[in-house]
This record gives structure tokens, sequence and C-alpha cells, in this order.
């Protein structure tokens, strides 16, 4: 399978999602990705366990197409073979505090005495230049301290997206940046350090919100799935379940006028453009239900596919796994884990290039699994890496 990547050495010191998730998009793009975990397993590994030796649902899928390598780069052995790593490598990359960085010795301006093209992707909660910077983080706080929770859920009940967008956007975004400063380096044969944190991600997906907050000031509160500037667009009750609609412009309001037999409302005042239609967003929504009520999801769908309305069902995570186009279309790559029956699921490569696909080419790794290859290529013996065990370095 052919990479983009292929050739680029990248060791991966990141944590949870924002980090490894970047260093998993690089290796589906055909990076060599050395993830280093702690002697006994890093404590993301061990998270929501599915597998056999305590390996994690969130670890299975951050960590495909990657190395293991056990070390504690605390000890001056461990340093010792960071150092040696870190020579190999174009990429290094870490989510962790600004101070436990430096304790391991791979701080930007340490990295780059030891190779100076260095290229050093670090992730963090708040970002640099703020009286935030040196604070922790997970995904949550971005989301909650960005507008977004707010205006999620009801005045009562602020809510988060169940997904945790703000680290998978950070670890995209982490991505692209890291690919430029690659890009850039090709061209100059420098290298430079690239930060993403959560609060710049997610203040960024909810940009529009806050210019608009900004520049007008209508102090929106929140109304759980119902948009608040187009309609309808929510999440609506059919006969045997739910779907989503969402409804934007002229076009798409008078074929849904037509479909749910609500035509007097095209020359309603209070539907006349998106933004009014939003403001009585409610009304909207009751129409809608009132006619799904009749109808069940699948009928619901066909009827507004068939007018071209965008439109579609609410999965459970069973239903999402079951769909026949995602699994026609190859969304899903059945990945095989030492002591589990069934393959699991991997979400495969989210974006597809045609002359350089990536994708997954090899399962997540056991727990250390390569740390005698990688080691050994890096000169160290056989006897050698029987000490560093004894000792606990690896």
């Amino acid at each position: 399978m052919t990479g983009v990547l292929n050739g680029v050495r990248v060791v991966d010191f990141c944590r949870y999602i924002a980090g490894p998730f970047c260093t998993a998009l690089l290796a589906d793009l055909g990076a060599d990705v050395i993830r280093i975990e702690r002697v006994d397993g890093s404590e993301d590994r061990y998270t929501a366990p599915i597998a056999p030796d305590g390996s994690g649902a969130g670890f299975m899928q951050m960590n495909r197409n990657k190395k293991s390598v056990t070390l504690n780069p605390m000890k001056p052995e461990g340093q010792a073979i960071v150092r040696k790593l870190v020579a190999t490598a174009d990429i290094v990359a870490a989510n962790l505090p600004p101070a436990t960085l430096l304790r391991m010795g791979i701080d930007y301006d340490t990295l780059r005495t030891i190779k100076p093209d260095i290229i050093f992707t670090t992730m963090n909660a708040f970002g640099a230049g703020g009286p935030y910077a040196d604070r922790v983080g997970f995904d949550g706080i971005g989301q909650a301290m960005s507008g977004s929770v707010y205006l999620g859920g009801t005045p009562e009940q602020p809510v988060k997206s169940f997904a945790p967008y703000a680290d998978y956007g950070t670890a995209s975004l982490a991505c692209a940046g890291t690919l430029a400063a690659l890009l850039h380096r090709n061209q100059t044969g420098q290298g430079q350090k690239v930060e993403a944190s959560l609060a710049r991600t997610a203040l960024a997906f909810n940009n529009p919100m806050l210019l608009e907050q900004a520049a007008i000031k209508p102090n929106r509160i929140g109304t759980l799935n119902r948009a608040q500037t187009i309609a309808p667009a929510d999440i609506f009750k059919a006969k045997d379940g739910w779907f989503i609609s969402q409804v934007i412009g002229p076009v798409l309001f008078a074929r849904w006028c037509k479909l749910v037999g609500a035509e007097e409302w095209l020359d309603d005042p209070r539907f006349a453009n998106d933004l009014a239609r939003g403001e009585n967003g409610e009304l909207v929504t009751q129409r809608m239900n009132a006619w799904s009520a009749q109808r069940t999801v699948d009928e619901v769908v066909s009827l507004m596919e068939a007018a071209r309305i965008p439109c579609g069902p609410v999965l459970s995570p069973q239903q999402a796994l079951d769909d026949p186009h995602f699994q026609s279309a190859g969304m899903f790559a059945p990945t095989q884990y030492p002591g589990m029956e069934e393959p699991l699921p991997l979400a495969d490569i989210p974006v597809r290039l045609s002359a350089t696909p990536g994708g997954i080419r090899q399962r997540p790794p056991t727990l250390g699994e390569h740390t005698s290859a990688v080691l050994g290529a890096l000169g160290y013996s056989v006897a050698e890496l029987a000490e560093l065990r004894e000792k606990r370095v690896i």
C-alpha cells in the first residue's frame, strides 16, 4: 500500500486522543510511527478495555499502523535512547505538559540540538500566550469554554457533544500543520515547532456564533438540536425512531413545504428567509413532527431523498456498524488483534488520496511489541537489551 509519507519517521510520545490521532493519521499516510509507552503500559492503553490484555477501544483506533516501544525516558539510559531515536526521526510529537517535556528532554530547544531540522508537533489545552497556558484540560473543557456547550443544551442544562470533536479536530489540524512543516522543510531544510490546542480548535469551530454575538448581540440561548438561523433543522420523531433533517435556503425550503403540505408558508413573512425561519424554528419543528409522526423513519428518509432534501436516520452504534452504505463503501477496515475472536471494525483513513491512498496496513501493537527490533536497529545488542529490561528502562 503506497503512502505519501513513506520514509518519514515519527517518534510519538502522545496520550489519549489529540496527539495519538494526529500521529495515527500520519501513520495512515505511510509514516513510520514509533509510539513510546511506559514500561507497564501507558494509561490511555487501558481506557475502556475491550481486549484480553486490557487494551481499550480508543487505543485500538489511535494506534493502528504504529510500533510500540516501552521506555522510561526519566532514567539516564532512557534519555540516551530518546536521543538516539530523535536523531533518526523527522517528527517528534507530544501532548504532555511543558514541564514534563523538559524533564524528559523532548522540549523543542533540546530536540533541535540533537537534530536541527526536527519538526516538533505538540498539542495542549489552551495554547501559549495567555494566563491559562499551563493549565491542563481535556476535550470537554475546550467545548465548554468555546460557547458551543451553552448553545447546545438548554438554559437549564448545557450539553456537550458526546463525540470529542475538540480532540479530534485538534488532531486533524495538528496533522495538517505537521504536513505543512514537512513541505517547508523540504523547501528550506528548516524544522520548526507546530502547536495546536483544544481551545483554539473549539473557538474556530464555534467562531460563526461568536462573530454573530460580537456584531449584533443576539444573546442566543440553547435550543438542544434545533438550529437557530435556519429551519427546519432539528432531530425529529417518526413512528419508529428519530431522524435529522437540515433545510437551508429558499430552494430546499420550497421543496420541504411541498412535501409536507405547507405551501401556504411560502408567502408567510414568518418564513421569508433562513433567519426568519430559524426564529420561528419551534413552529417549523412542530409541523415536521406532525407530518413524520404518521410515517416510519425509512419512509421519511425515502420521501426526503426523493425530494432531494438532506435527511438521515439517527442510528445506534450497532446500526452504524451494520449500515449498508458504510459497509459497501469500505469505511471500516476489519482488523484482527491478538486474543480477540472477532476483527475490530476500525474506521479506515477518513480522507482518500487517489494516487497515494494510504490506509490501515497493520493492527495496533501489543505493549512493547517492537522494542527489541527498534532498539536493535539503533545498535543495542541482545545483552544490552536484557540489561535495560532488568533495570526497567524498557
